[in-house]
This record gives C-alpha cells, structure tokens and sequence, in this order.
C-alpha cells in the first residue's frame, strides 16, 4: 500500500508538471506516454498471442501522433519549422509507406498467420497510440495552448475514479460486467459519475473557458466512456491471462492500467468540444 500510494503521488506530479511546462514540453512528453505504451501493449500480445512488427508499429506511431501534432503547431505557432503545414502533410504521408512495409516485413516472415500479426499491429496503435493524440489534442482545440482542460480532463477522470472505487466498495451491489471486471458496479458508476460532476462544477469556477453546463456533460462523458475504456482493458487483459499490463509503476500496474480512462473518453471529449466550439 505505501509503495502504491508514493507511486501515485509521484505520477500526479509528473502528470501536472506536464501540462505546467509549456506546449512543447507537453507534446514530447504525451509522445513518448504513446509510444511506450505502445511497446507495452506489443509486449503482452508476444507473450502468447501474436509476433506484432514491434519497430515498425512504433514508427508508424510516432509518425502519426507527431503528424497530428504538427497539424496543430502549424496553425498555432511561428516557429519556420513547425508553421510550415508542408512537413506536416509530408510527416502524414509517410504513414502509408510504414503500413505497407508492416505488410512486406510479413511476406518474408515464416509464421502461421501472417494476417493475426499484421491486425495486432494495427490494433496497437488504435487502441494505444490515438487516444493520446486526441487527448494532446485537447490542449489546442481553442486555439494556442491551454492547459486547462486536458488538466480538467485528468482531474474529472481522477475524480470518476476516486468516486467509483469508494461508493462502489461501500454500496456495490449490482455488478456492471462481472465477467471482464467483477469488482466494478452500477452503483460505483454512478458515484464516479456524482464525484466527477462536483469536481466539473468546482472547475467551472476557475476555468472560464466552457459554461458549467458544459463541463458537467465533459464529466459525464469521461465517467461513461472512461469506464467503458476500462473494461476493454479489463477485457484484453482476460483475453491474455495476465493481470496487469506492465510493471513500470509499482503498485498499479503498467501504462494501460493507468491510462485505460483515455481509449474511449479522450475522442469522445475531443469531438464533443470540437462541435460545440465550431
């Protein structure tokens, strides 16, 4: 319990320092948040799954995650290497060439199902890779950085969380998908989502960028779609037999234990603002 509560307090530190610094350092540090747990997530299926392309499905990541992050900075900043919406479009137009030599490298290789490889590579980098480019996204979806709300999407989803594990464990009753998650219940789901809806009220008062109203729905949305990013995971887990996806934070797991909130919740937030900001 003391190594798991020292872990936590170490990785919300980070976890804020990284919003606090400044655009450049925020997308560098979400860029590798990605590609790590990218690694992680090839790392399990090659137990007893599949032989993803580790290297290439990292490139290929990290191509599109810093694709749509020059997208971004070439309409936000003047720096002649990050305004010119040129590289970007070229940095895009190489995702094309990664995938097809994702499907060369199996042409020379001897394996059983060629085909189970090449869609676990793929699916590595939808299940690991755009969820932290939608949520990178966040910071500029008003135009210029603002770290307000992806530090607003962390706090609600903390707080969902939080709410969750303490109303669930004291009044659970109903279970929610006992056969991927048998701890997690409806009654838990709704506390998450009453603690998350006062943390978004409490927001509201110092971030004046949404109305109140909008930040509850955020609220809503990261408690219903993070918890459903939950339970994929929880289901991908079971689907390998292993507990926890990975060992770099002692105590709670691995980087998709931590950020299996994001994989729903991130683009659903994303494109809920996107609409109401257009």
């Amino acid at each position: 319990m003391k190594v798991r509560a020292i872990t936590g307090f170490f990785f919300v530190i980070v976890m804020i320092a990284s919003n606090l610094l400044g655009p450049y350092v925020f997308s560098i540090f979400y860029l590798l948040l990605a590609s790590f747990s990218l690694f992680e997530f090839y790392k399990l299926i090659k137990q007893n799954t599949a032989k993803p392309n580790v290297v290439t499905g990292l490139i290929y990541g990290a191509l599109l995650f810093t694709g749509a992050a020059m997208c971004i900075y070439s309409a936000q900043f003047a720096l002649p290497v990050l305004n010119d919406s040129h590289t970007a479009i070229k940095m895009l137009l190489l995702l094309p060439l990664a995938a097809a030599a994702i499907f060369i490298q199996e042409l020379y290789k001897k394996t059983a199902a060629p085909f189970s490889n090449i869609a676990f590579t793929f699916l590595g980098i939808l299940f690991a890779v755009i969820p932290f480019t939608f949520f990178h996204a966040l910071a500029f979806i008003n135009g210029g950085f603002n770290f307000h709300i992806p530090m607003a999407f962390l706090i609600m989803l903390w707080s969902n969380d939080t709410g969750a594990y303490l109303v669930g464990s004291k009044m659970g009753r109903t279970k929610l998908f006992e056969r991927h998650s048998p701890k997690k219940t409806y009654e838990g789901l709704i506390g998450g989502i009453i603690i998350s809806a006062v943390a978004a009220l409490i927001l509201g008062h110092y971030y004046n960028e949404l109305s109140w109203k909008q930040w509850v729905t955020i609220a809503i949305l990261i408690s219903c779609f993070g918890t459903l990013g939950d339970l994929v995971e929880s289901m991908f887990k079971r689907s390998i037999n292993v507990k926890d996806s990975g060992g770099i934070l002692p105590g709670h797991g691995g980087l998709l234990d931590r950020f299996d909130g994001l994989l729903m919740a991130a683009p659903i937030v994303y494109t809920y603002l996107y609409f109401i900001s257009n």
